[in-house]
């Protein structure tokens, strides 16, 4: 086996160090890509620990499948976070702070669809900063296929029409 982490205890070390590091409960699939870091970790021996550590009251996992660090297993993560190698430590780090900017952009901007009763949908499109929402628009949309395609632009790209929506009023009447 190559890599630094060769056991299922240092696998247990490294899910804990990134669950005490994320912003926000995620998936089996995000924290197993998150933990993947390093060539030592499978799938099997990830799975194993993860039940593991679930059982033992380290991570907890909500009704819609997303784990988090406890106290518990904060605390046992600062204490047992030397256990692994710096280089694994690096890229975990790496890749949380990766995927925290992610989560947090997703809740700043937000569109959701929501069917209305005389017909259509409505697309509201929201974009916050840390403390307070900066914009929202309320569209009615006939289509849900267009509605769609509007949701994911304007969750790509939230940031970009906020801007060319602001410079639109700035513009002097025609």
């Amino acid at each position: 086996m190559t890599g630094f982490v060769r056991d299922e205890l240092e696998v247990k070390f490294l899910i804990l160090y990134i669950a005490a590091r994320l912003v926000e409960p995620v998936s089996f699939a995000a924290l197993q890509e998150l933990a993947m870091c390093d060539e030592g970790v499978d799938y099997f021996t990830f799975a194993g620990c993860l039940a593991d550590l679930v059982r033992t009251g380290h991570l907890t996992v909500d009704k819609e499948g997303c784990y988090a660090a406890t106290d518990k297993g904060r605390a046992n993560s600062a204490i047992c976070e030397s256990g692994l190698a710096y280089s694994v430590r690096q890229r975990a780090e790496s890749s949380v702070s990766t995927y925290n900017q992610k989560l947090r952009r997703a809740a700043l901007v937000t569109a959701e669809i929501a069917p209305r009763e005389q017909g259509g949908y409505t697309l509201t499109m929201s974009l916050s900063d840390e403390e307070a929402n900066v914009m929202r628009l309320d569209l009615l949309i006939t289509k849900k296929e267009t509605a769609l395609a509007l949701q994911k632009q304007f969750r790509e790209q939230g940031e970009k029409i906020y801007s060319r929506i602001v410079q639109a009023l700035f513009e002097p009447p025609a």
